[in-house]
């Protein structure tokens, strides 16, 4: 491991490279180098303009993903950042290939990821810490109700746009805590419709929210697993695991509704979103549209 510095302020490389290409962005502030995805992302100032710059090709610390299959995803997601211009989306800027890495720059927007799992340790050995998902647990209902409805417009304009959101979860969601805005980060692996499950159990995803069909080589994956996505973050986001419940989904590979009990809305509201992560798929929602509508008029009801 080779640990760099630019700006002081210090990240791990498996390997050198030379980052001072990134100094025509501004100051380096911080540095994102734990991500499994391949890439490694600077949060870069000029003094006027914040920049997320995102780059792939580099020997990450904890990379899953050989240098030149995170350059090939990243270029190829560029087309998603160009089709899917969402006002809660990152802004895309521009991007580019820069010797054997590629270099995709957005603007910075204020907000913290509902699932930083490269602080899990800091929160471990420090208990009064508490995570991003942690605060918004403790927000309001109404607060959260509002994020929930930007997730719900977001997916909605990807479902109209015929793209799916593959690996979409809460470690896609930003949350400006003094604006109270809700925001979308990732897209990186949504793809274009018609496609489906090529990779079996180890399609992208976690297990905490992938549908049946994300483990089965070769089912259809579209607007009805992302119902069961968005469903399964309405059961993170308004329910209560415990430890236990937690690890059996990892064990047995599959997303489990929270009981009624632990369920912080109604029961019209958890039968809503139980309908929405039905194993079987053809007792789900059709689309996010239809999910939304059914979910606004019962919520509307209260």
């Amino acid at each position: 491991m080779v640990t760099q510095e630019i700006n002081n302020i210090t990240f791990n490389v498996r390997e050198y490279r030379d980052f001072s290409f990134l100094s025509k962005y501004g100051k380096v502030f911080t540095v994102f180098d734990q991500n499994d995805s391949g890439n490694i992302s600077f949060g870069i100032s000029d003094g006027n303009q914040r920049y997320f710059v995102k780059i792939a090709g580099i020997k990450t610390q904890k990379s899953s993903t050989e240098p030149k299959q995170a350059v090939e995803v990243l270029e190829n997601a560029m087309k998603i950042y160009e089709t899917i211009t969402h006002p809660s989306l990152i802004e895309l800027v521009e991007h580019y290939e820069f010797d054997d890495l590629y270099v995709s720059v957005f603007k910075w927007v204020e907000g913290e990821c509902l699932f930083d799992h490269w602080n899990f340790e800091k929160y471990s050995k420090n208990p009064k810490l508490k995570s991003p998902f942690a605060r918004y647990k403790e927000l309001p209902i109404e607060s959260r109700l509002a994020s929930v409805n930007v997730v719900f417009d977001f997916l909605a304009y990807v479902e109209s746009k015929d793209y799916v959101a593959v690996d979409f979860y809460d470690g896609s969601i930003l949350y400006d805590f003094n604006k109270k805005k809700t925001y979308i980060c990732d897209i990186d692996f949504f793809r274009k419709k018609p496609t489906y499950n090529d990779m079996g159990a180890d399609f992208w995803g976690t297990k905490r929210l992938k549908s049946p069909e994300e483990y089965t080589f070769g089912a259809t994956i579209d607007q009805v697993t992302n119902v069961f996505t968005l469903g399964a973050l309405l059961f993170h986001f308004f329910g209560t695991y415990s430890g236990k419940e937690m690890k059996e989904m990892y064990k047995e590979n599959k997303f489990i509704p929270c009981l009624l009990e632990n369920w912080e809305l109604d029961t019209q509201l958890y039968k809503v979103a139980f309908k929405a992560v039905e194993v079987d798929r053809e007792k789900r929602y059709n689309s996010i549209a239809e999910f939304r509508e059914i979910w606004s008029k019962t919520l509307n009801k209260n």
